[in-house]
């Protein structure tokens, strides 16, 4: 093979190629659609002249056939007349016309024959251009499935990118690395400027919450001895473990004399009584 053939080759092997990777399948239906329905248009015109040769044919053949019947009707009008010789070449001229009405018809019924084979194409090529619009319709359809499809699994296969989420990981670690540092460093300007003793009692407040809470837990589920009941503090503990009372002022004369008559009366009443019972 020579140079100029292999380059010959080449070139329409790459015309091809890019003709093939620039073919959209919707546009390339539609303008196949669109090709169907230009022939389609023809096919009509094409079928329309030859309707119109059937039905001048067939006037001509009608009219062939009254002509001779004509000239029928002058023979037999010459015989009347007694004009034999007149009469023939009327029949003559009959004979002419019958003969061209004859092959009028002829063509006529061929022409015919040929117009419904044309209609019937029609018929068929309609019925395949509606086809094909439905056939291109769901060819269109199921491409924009396949590439909403293809789009959908890009989208995904972006998201299942590694490296994403490998700096996600990586960004989350020196965050957590900026927080630890900021606590340390609070908790050093703490020790080292602040009150000690009032954070160590402020540790100390803030477990025994959670102690107790879980003392009361471990109450409420039986795992724990329950809690001693309370004693009530009497008058003399109270003033003990409270204010102290103020002494009250000793009596004075009337009163203890009031109160040793009224204990002579009761232990009368109660001598009464003892007596009673014994009689």
């Amino acid at each position: 093979m020579g140079i100029f053939a292999r380059l010959a080759t080449l070139i329409k092997s790459n015309l091809n190629d890019l003709i093939s990777r620039s073919e959209d399948p919707e546009k390339m239906l539609n303008q196949v659609v669109i090709d169907m329905a230009n022939q389609l248009i023809e096919a009509k015109k094409q079928v329309a002249v030859s309707i119109a040769d059937e039905k001048r044919l067939a006037k001509q053949a009608e009219q062939e056939a009254a002509n001779a019947a004509e000239w029928e009707r002058r023979a037999m009008l010459a015989i009347k007349a007694g004009d034999d010789a007149l009469a023939k070449e009327a029949l003559n001229r009959k004979k002419e016309h019958d003969a061209l009405a004859t092959t009028l018809k002829d063509q006529w019924q061929k022409q015919k024959n040929a117009v419904d084979q044309l209609k019937t194409a029609l018929r068929m090529l309609n019925s395949k251009i509606e086809e094909a619009k439905r056939k291109k319709n769901v060819l269109i359809a199921r491409k924009k499935r396949a590439e909403a499809q293809k789009a959908i699994q890009e989208t995904m296969s972006g998201m299942n990118n590694v490296s994403a989420f490998e700096t996600f990981d990586r960004m989350a670690a020196k965050v957590d690395q900026i927080e630890a540092e900021a606590e340390a460093s609070s908790e050093i300007a703490e020790q080292y400027t602040g009150d000690t003793l009032a954070d160590k009692f402020g540790q100390l407040e803030a477990t025994a919450g959670a102690d107790d809470e879980l003392l009361a837990l471990k109450r409420k589920m039986g795992v724990a001895p329950p809690e001693p009941p309370k004693e009530t503090a009497t008058p003399q503990q109270m003033r003990v473990a409270g204010t102290p009372t103020p002494a009250a002022p000793p009596p004075s004369q009337a009163e203890q004399d009031e109160l040793a008559a009224a204990l002579a009366e009761l232990e009368a009443q109660e001598q009464q009584e003892q007596a009673r019972m014994k009689r």
